[in-house]
């Protein structure tokens, strides 16, 4: 693990984003509440939240951190599910994992939940989306969604 006991304590925010590609019948069922295993939405949403607060457990050398605030929604489009996720700590290093994790463990719950109307549905375009926070101060992903090789953060800042 990184040492980062040095760095100062800010306020860190990440935001990242994905997507569900799903069938025009598990759209629908989605739509209109009729998914066999019940509110796939609010069961993801919590999923969500919990692979935020677990993601020191899930990726080996992430940084255990005070968790502040988790937001994760979940938007239905004619073609899947959108989901972002923002995560937010006051500590020394980010929460990008944190947020990426979100919207992946979103993703998986939905698929679980969705599973029985559409077996073939995908993850999709799992991303940061923008931080703040930290010596590096705020980035935001170009609107054309394309990242230069000098606009990466090489670490979790």
């Amino acid at each position: 693990m990184v040492d980062v006991s040095a760095k100062d304590v800010t306020v860190r925010t990440a935001s990242a984003s994905g997507r569900v590609l799903l069938s025009p019948e598990a759209v629908a069922a989605l739509r209109e509440g009729n998914v066999p295993k019940g509110d796939a939405l609010a069961v993801a949403r919590i999923a969500g939240i919990q692979g935020a607060k677990r993601t020191p457990d899930l990726i080996p050398l992430c940084h255990p951190l005070g968790i502040h605030g988790v937001n994760v929604d979940l938007a239905v489009a004619d073609d899947g599910v959108d989901i972002t996720a923002t995560v937010k700590t006051a500590d020394r290093t980010g929460v990008e994992m944190e947020a990426l994790t979100s919207v992946s463990v979103a993703a998986l719950t939905l698929i679980d939940m969705i599973k029985a109307v559409d077996k073939a549905a995908v993850v999709t375009d799992v991303r940061i989306d923008a931080k703040e926070g930290g010596k590096s101060g705020p980035w935001r992903r170009p609107a054309d969604g394309r990242v230069s090789s000098d606009s990466r953060d090489g670490g979790r800042a």
